[in-house]
């Protein structure tokens, strides 16, 4: 059987009529029309008053972080949930990273243990630089509380909304609340340009700021000039065509990714051994991936997720475990963490689902009836 993906890029109709353009105009390199129109465009969908289209999702992190003001030797407060490229340009940068662990309404930072850990650090004399906030799997976090802290004490805010293009917290858009937010349109994302980012600002100067320094931070001058160190950051605009005809289905991918879940909650809401997350009162998910915990005391066996996950891969289907913690990462374990155990939980019994927007009925059906048989 062909093999069922956790999340395969699925391309609409005017992706490859934007590539022909681009090579009929011979506009390959980075930059270009559809550059200009792919940041416009996101702009328009998520309410951000500037973009910059970047070659990851990573790269819009490091210049986000920078342009906060992050430098060697400051401490950035992180979640530990989260996949590692949230983390590595906090060491890109040289600054000292500290793990929190999750709440369990949006498995996204605790506000709770956010504040005790502000105030540990304080008492040992160290100020926190940043607020680095993940919405993980399309969750919005817990945004007003953890605004309210970062405003308490003066942190400049990134919000990592990679896996949350078209999340909405409260009405707004996730990316859109803290002084930079970042997007990725990696192949496995909700839309992808094969690779690709954007950085995010209602801040123009910012904005204009990172597109220098994603392009070699080169100065005006008839000649190569360069007074600070730059990067090769911009997106391609063959890449930014992809996007353009991407964002013509995005609220497509988004409904269909929701009804993913819909049906996984409908399958499974007789069975107490799985539960999946719920969204609290005004959140709106666009539900990147689906994912089910599975609680091994409440099966007949004492079946665990890895017992799913083996069966699934049997039948050639794809799943992944929940994000391992940073804190438990060995790259990383030498930093602080405040923990309660939260996130540790979720990766020992946490799965993710196959969830594209190019699955099928069929497809669906046979990954739902091999969990319930598997876990009764």
């Amino acid at each position: 059987m062909s093999r069922i993906y956790l999340s395969a890029p699925h391309m609409g109709v005017k992706e490859q009529a934007n590539i022909a353009e681009a090579f009929a105009t011979n506009w390959i390199a980075p930059l270009g029309p559809f550059v200009d129109g792919f940041e416009k465009k996101l702009c328009e969908f998520t309410g951000s008053g500037h973009a910059a289209a970047l070659s990851s999702g990573t790269a819009a992190l490091h210049l986000g972080l920078m342009l906060c003001g992050v430098k060697t030797g400051d401490i950035v407060l992180c979640p530990s949930f989260t996949f590692s490229a949230t983390v590595n340009p906090v060491i890109y940068i040289g600054a000292e990273p500290v793990f929190i662990d999750s709440e369990k309404e949006t498995w996204n930072m605790s506000p709770d243990l956010l504040r005790i850990a502000i105030k540990v650090l304080k008492t040992e004399g160290k100020t926190p630089k940043a607020l680095l906030i993940v919405h993980l799997y399309g969750m919005p976090a817990a945004m007003d509380e953890l605004l309210q802290i970062a405003k308490e004490n003066n942190l400049a805010v990134i919000e990592d909304a990679a896996e949350s293009l078209g999340s909405l917290y409260k009405g707004k858009h996730t990316g859109t609340f803290g002084k930079t937010g970042i997007l990725s349109f990696n192949g496995n994302k909700i839309i992808t340009t094969s690779g690709g980012g954007a950085l995010l600002s209602d801040d123009e100067e910012l904005i204009k700021k990172s597109r220098f320094l994603a392009t070699q931070a080169r100065d005006q001058a008839p000649h190569y000039q360069h007074s600070e160190i730059g990067y090769n950051y911009r997106l391609s605009n063959i890449c930014a065509a992809i996007g353009c005809g991407q964002m013509e289905v995005l609220n497509d991918r988004i409904a269909q990714r929701r009804n993913n879940f819909d049906k996984y909650h409908t399958a499974f809401k007789n069975t107490d051994a799985i539960s999946l997350l719920q969204e609290p009162e005004g959140y709106f998910s666009n539900r990147w991936l689906s994912t089910i915990i599975i609680d091994p005391e409440k099966t007949k066996g004492n079946t665990t997720r890895e017992d799913v996950r083996l069966k699934l891969d049997t039948l050639n289907i794809e799943s992944r475990p929940l994000w391992k913690p940073m804190h438990m990462q060995p790259v990383f374990e030498k930093h602080r963490a405040f923990t309660d155990g939260t996130c540790e939980q979720l990766f020992k019994n946490g799965l993710c689902l196959p969830s594209g927007s190019s699955l099928t009925d069929e497809q669906h059906a046979l990954i739902c009836k091999t969990i319930l048989e598997v876990v009764k």
